[in-house]
């Protein structure tokens, strides 16, 4: 499955305590919690590139699965990470005891980041 795409947040669970346990600012959530992000997938192959666009912030990262590689997190920090495909339609990693899991289900994309027990869910429609 492509996962080539752009995907518009169409609601989400546990922003506000996960955001907190990432460390970020109080007025940086507050700003953020009601934002229709936008999420740009271009897969060629192995290859992705992705480009998250929240209000004027825009992270970008490209990888390719299998092999490690360097992710700005939504703190601005960078990490390595090695990004793996379950299936056709699942990407997963793991990265500063945070699990992320992505799921392309025909045009709805599910993601998932768990950090301790908090468990933060994105649902995102292609557009």
């Amino acid at each position: 499955m492509n996962f080539s795409g752009k995907y518009q947040l169409q609601s989400q669970e546990n922003f506000e305590p996960f955001m907190k346990a990432m460390g970020l600012p109080e007025d940086f959530i507050q700003k953020g919690k009601d934002l229709k992000g936008v999420t740009e997938i271009v897969q060629n192959g192995k290859h992705f590139k992705l480009n998250n666009s929240t209000g004027t912030k825009v992270i970008k990262n490209e990888f390719t699965l299998g092999h490690e590689c360097e992710m700005e997190t939504i703190t601005g920090e960078k990490v390595k990470a090695v990004i793996n495909m379950e299936g056709d339609n699942k990407l997963v990693t793991t990265f500063k005891n945070i699990k992320f899991m992505a799921e392309l289900n025909g045009d709805t994309l599910t993601s998932i980041m768990t950090l301790g027990d908090i468990v933060f869910k994105r649902i995102s429609k292609r557009i």
